[in-house]
């Protein structure tokens, strides 16, 4: 299925140099942020109380928020969970105090406004788990990264595989670029879904470079970059239909999914934006300058050419 088919190829090759320089400083940018602002961690990686509170009625989480914080619970996360009469409250470790006496301060503080304050369950991380929850999330994003170019080493050429991971953690770092830049909060869902994103993103290298190898054993006397402006041009009505049906439903789940999903569904939006534009613009340029060429493909051509 095809949306359209261009007949002349984009000379994608001839802006590389421009657009890597671009990519290298919105690296280097996310990067700067990181180590100077640093990731907004939810309590599952710090540590911390969650609880769960049910109200009889809709309410607003921002006013559940501004009623704790003018308890003095001035670093408390709240956000509808599930339904608008549910909702989660999220407050850091609390030295002297255990879960349970916070809870229940807690609980009476708002029920001084809604005395049908109804708490559903209590959740005390604490910080061993979150060290944890950080080292294992980092162990999860190398087993992955590694398992990438593993499969692409495998099933292309080393090249490849290099290009490859060099665009997916490309997108990776700016995901976590934007989120210590604008201190949006850092959680699990957020974690899941930069791993989804590593995957997805690959995705979109294999079948490009999928293409690249069939030119190479189709088109014999082209360069080896208008085999490459040839192959990212034949997919660009694919991409456009599966990252444009994609979108759809994560934009639906930015917008509706609440507050639960709405960075969820953030990370994956830069994800998918920055994917596209890294199979095409960041990984292609790479495996053109790591000198793939026919040879590394065709291996039947040479004896052939000592016969004749």
């Amino acid at each position: 299925m095809e949306f359209f088919r261009l007949k002349k190829d984009i000379p994608f090759m001839t802006y590389a140099r421009s657009t890597t320089i671009v990519s290298a400083i919105t690296f280097v940018l996310a990067v700067f942020f990181l180590i100077t602002r640093g990731l907004n961690l939810s309590v599952e990686f710090t540590g911390g109380t969650v609880i769960e509170l049910h109200y009889s009625a809709p309410v607003e989480s921002v006013k559940v928020q501004d009623t704790l914080i003018k308890a003095g619970y001035a670093d408390v996360q709240v956000q509808n969970f599930g339904t608008a009469s549910d909702i989660l409250v999220r407050l850091p470790l609390k030295q002297g105090e255990s879960s349970a006496q916070l809870s229940e301060k807690v609980l009476d503080t708002l029920r001084a406004n809604a005395p049908d304050t109804e708490m559903r369950r209590v959740e005390f991380i604490g910080p061993q788990v979150g060290h944890e929850l950080v080292s294992d999330g980092a162990i999860a994003l190398a087993l992955v990264c590694a398992g990438i170019m593993l499969y692409l080493a495998f099933r292309f050429e080393w090249r490849f595989a290099v290009a490859a991971i060099i665009a997916n953690m490309h997108d990776v770092v700016i995901i976590l670029g934007f989120f210590a830049f604008f201190r949006w909060e850092f959680s699990l869902t957020v974690l899941a879904a930069v791993l989804s994103v590593l995957g997805y993103s690959v995705n979109e290298s294999v079948v490009v470079f999928d293409r690249i190898r069939e030119n190479f054993r189709k088109f014999k006397k082209a360069s080896v970059a208008d085999i490459i402006n040839n192959a990212i041009t034949a997919t660009m009505s694919r991409t456009i239909i599966t990252h444009g049906c994609t979108q759809l439903v994560v934009t639906s789940m930015l917008f509706f999914g609440g507050e639960t999903l709405h960075n969820f569904a953030l990370a994956l939006t830069i994800g998918i934006l920055f994917g596209i534009y890294s199979s095409v613009l960041v990984s292609s340029p790479i495996v053109l300058w790591l000198g793939a060429t026919r040879a590394n493909f065709v291996k039947t051509d040479a004896p052939a050419q000592q016969q004749g």
